[in-house]
């Protein structure tokens, strides 16, 4: 029983209000990273059904009207002009899928740096791994 209680206390770090700021600045990297990750291969998705689109009207006769989707609406417009919607539309995902892998690149170095540091006081005492 001595033996167990020796190595209970040899894992006791105490927790300052430092290291709490650091863990919580680590949950909502975390956080921001899980979210723009889903968001990145909703936009990825996204993007790879434009391609595959604007392929079709490619095809299609350049007088002929196609629906073209415009927020919740349909409209109908030229081959033409959709294509240089769907362009457009395109250019401005891959902005944003960008953007996402920014900020998730930044996200994941912020916590690579609170890793090191929290794993440095707490060690094994600390789990900071993503599943």
């Amino acid at each position: 029983m001595r033996m167990l209680e020796d190595d209970e206390s040899n894992n006791d770090v105490e927790v300052s209000w430092a290291d709490q700021q650091s863990i919580n600045s680590f949950s909502r990297l975390n956080n921001l990273l899980t979210d723009a990750e889903a968001t990145l291969r909703a936009k990825v998705t996204e993007k790879e059904g434009l391609d595959e689109i604007a392929e079709e009207i490619e095809l299609v006769d350049e007088e002929e009207e196609v629906m073209y989707r415009v927020g919740d609406a349909f409209v109908y417009v030229k081959q033409e002009r959709a294509i240089e919607m769907l362009k457009r539309d395109g250019e401005k995902l891959e902005e944003e899928i960008e953007k996402l892998r920014k900020q998730a690149s930044e996200c994941e170095e912020g916590m690579e740096k609170l890793k090191v540091g929290l794993y440095a006081k707490f060690g094994s005492n600390i789990n900071l791994e993503r599943d």
